[in-house]
């Protein structure tokens, strides 16, 4: 089975509210085994332009478990939080 990747760019609109988020989010990903690879470190642009400077990057052991966590009911209220204080995109994609 290959592993399911959560691939998120974000631009944070209120810090003070987003620190909720992070503070919750992370047992949820522990919940459904995901294990963060990326979690917004030091960065260097090399091409294009950066319209979303924070990454997130989890894995999860199957793509179905990924999209398990992102649709389940513990994670529903949290999603609420970042959505409302933060802009972005969010993928989830099958690893090979």
């Amino acid at each position: 089975m290959s592993a399911g990747y959560v691939i998120a760019q974000l631009k944070v609109t209120n810090s003070e509210n987003y620190k909720e988020y992070v503070n919750k989010v992370t047992e949820i990903v522990k919940k459904f085994d995901g294990e963060y690879l990326v979690r917004n470190g030091e960065y260097q642009s090399v091409e294009g332009e950066i319209k979303f400077p924070r990454l997130v990057v989890i894995k999860f052991p199957t793509y179905e478990k990924a999209l398990e966590w992102y649709n389940s009911d513990e994670y529903k209220p949290i999603k609420k939080i970042r959505l409302e204080n933060s802009e972005g995109s969010n993928i989830i994609v099958k690893g090979i």
